[in-house]
């Protein structure tokens, strides 16, 4: 029997050769330079940071070159697979605006490269499984889980590397026994379970000398010397699903992919996706393995971010708590690319898309991602953007996430006001982070959820009531700014207070108080809070029936 018929034996019923393959997925024609990238989630039902940080990544690779960005779902490991993952993990990104130019969509897939799901693409891969079986450079292994185990206690106890290489599986070199070769044809012929492995070339260290090494250039940490794989790995389960190892190498290559961006924690298989793409004659894609994103424990050190210590790593937390999908961009790209605040400095006001995203730039040792300075970027993303754009983000997120403000979107007309607060002052104010956030931050406008939460100031808090009744009386819905503040300055001196703070400062024990504390139990009582934008400002918002209103519940 040769290879050829070994290949038969096994895979009869294939009959597209892999040049068949290599025409129905040819070359793309893209001007030199343009990448190919694409991401590849597992189905589990978790979507998370780690997904998105890469997938921002693949993005500007892709549509910065004029390349294109793809999604293909690989689900070969059916045991992990999740009801309903795929919608998710497609509209999760697509609500923080990544993009794809092909693949998997909730309506099908797009694109001249599918099909884009790993589970649907088992006669390509058996075809190339066909090729190494028939070129002598993989091989069906019979051996049992029992039989594995003992081989790799013995190897413990030889103190040698454990795993199936040379010399460890006697299906190996079936070619080189005719009795062997007769065994392991009548084995597949009788039905008898088996996986294909890869027949390594790379020779172990067993005599204790060092693995041989390759060199393969990364695009993020530049020259990596890796050791040799000389671990005969399976490619295709007992099953016939292919492996991660194997089927990413296919599609990679039949899609044409140029660059893969990837977690670190792939770079010890490298060595076996380098060997996989040399047994198939291809070219390896440029990898790109990313940084892992760490956080500042409670003990002050960096640690790796937890899927079970923190709710922040899924993607479900940022759009639970609605935060804007380009406030999260601006974020990502600060830990992507150390050159990112300072170009933003440069050009405040330029779309995020004119800076030049590079890999070169991007952290090797561990990227840190903190939750305060996501807020404070998401402060000054949102106040770019124009108030009925948030109103309208506002209303989507309430929609899918917290219906239970509905009440706030009767009058989107008076959403805008408020939201514009203070944006447009000589100093702009940036109160506005994210949804749940902002609905906290503006509640005192609706009777739904207006509460107070703040007590009087304790330098007024005796004079709490006359303050109230003596401001309703003078109460001018018409006056501008300076008006109601003289009218306040003079209750405040009629009853005791100083002025002005500095005044007060001065001289405690001639004043009560001074006019802030007189002006802040006017604050909470139409606002709930000791701190708010201007309160003259929100009068006019609120409108006089309003302020009489709660003037008068607070008496």
């Amino acid at each position: 029997m040769t290879f050829k018929d070994l290949s038969e034996l096994i895979y009869s019923e294939i009959t597209l050769t892999p040049e068949d393959y290599e025409t129905r997925y040819p070359a793309r024609d893209f001007p030199a330079g343009a990448k190919v990238t694409r991401l590849v989630p597992s189905p589990t039902g978790f979507i998370h940071l780690v997904n998105l940080y890469g997938a921002f990544v693949d993005e500007r690779l892709a549509h910065q070159s004029g390349g294109t960005f793809y999604l293909r779902i690989e689900d070969t490991d059916d045991k992990r697979f999740v009801e309903n993952a795929v919608e998710t993990i497609i509209t999760s990104l697509e609500f923080f605006d990544i993009r794809f130019d092909e693949g998997v969509t909730e309506n099908g897939d797009i694109g001249e490269y599918g099909d884009y799901t790993q589970s649907h693409r088992g006669e390509i891969y058996r075809c190339f499984a066909k090729k190494l079986l028939a070129e002598g450079k993989a091989y069906p292994c019979f051996l049992t889980e029992e039989e594995i185990s003992a081989t790799r206690e013995k190897q413990e106890a030889m103190k040698i590397a454990p795993g199936i290489y040379a010399g460890w599986s006697k299906y190996r070199d079936w070619d080189k026994d005719e009795a062997l070769a007769s065994e392991v044809e009548a084995k597949i012929k009788a039905g008898d379970p088996f996986v294909i492995r890869l027949k390594s070339q790379g020779v172990p260290n067993a005599s204790g000398d060092e693995l041989k090494r390759n060199t393969v250039v990364d695009a993020i940490r530049g020259k990596l010397e890796v050791p040799e794989n000389f671990q005969d790995v399976v490619i295709i389960k007992t099953t016939g699903i292919p492996t991660y190892h194997f089927a990413h190498v296919v599609d990679d290559h039949l899609m044409r992919t140029t660059h893969v961006v990837r977690g670190e924690e792939w770079l010890p298989s490298l060595p076996i996706h380098v060997e996989l793409f040399a047994a198939l004659g291809w070219e390896p894609p440029v990898y790109c393995h990313t940084a892992q994103l760490m956080k500042i424990g409670e003990d002050g050190n960096k640690r790796k971010l937890s899927k079970r210590k923190d709710p922040e790593l899924s993607l479900d937390y940022y759009r639970d708590q609605g935060y804007h999908p380009a406030a999260v961009r601006e974020y990502l790209l600060t830990i992507l690319n150390s050159n990112y605040e300072e170009w933003r400095i440069e050009n405040p006001d330029a779309p995020i898309d004119e800076f030049e995203f590079t890999t070169e730039k991007m952290s090797s040792s561990g990227a840190l991602f903190d939750l305060d300075k996501l807020n404070d970027v998401s402060k000054n993303t949102l106040l770019k953007i124009p108030a009925a754009e948030i109103a309208s983000f506002l209303k989507g997120w309430s929609e899918e996430f917290a219906p239970e403000y509905a009440y706030v979107f009767k009058d989107m007309a008076l959403l805008e006001q408020i939201l514009d607060l203070g944006r447009h002052d000589a100093r702009p104010r940036a109160d506005l982070v994210y949804a749940r956030q902002i609905m906290d931050f503006i509640s005192y406008f609706f009777e739904e959820s207006f509460e107070i939460v703040d007590e009087y100031p304790a330098e007024a808090a005796a004079d709490a009531n006359e303050i109230l009744k003596r401001y309703l009386e003078g109460y001018d819905h018409s006056d501008d700014n300076e008006q109601w503040f003289n009218k306040i300055r003079e209750m405040a001196v009629e009853l005791g207070y100083a002025a002005k703070p500095k005044d007060f400062k001065k001289n405690p024990d001639d004043y009560k108080g001074h006019v802030g504390h007189v002006s802040t139990v006017v604050r909470i009582a139409l606002m709930g809070r000791a701190q708010s934008p201007d309160v003259w400002t929100i009068q006019q918002i609120m409108g006089e029936e309003l302020v009489r209103n709660r003037i008068e519940r607070c008496l």
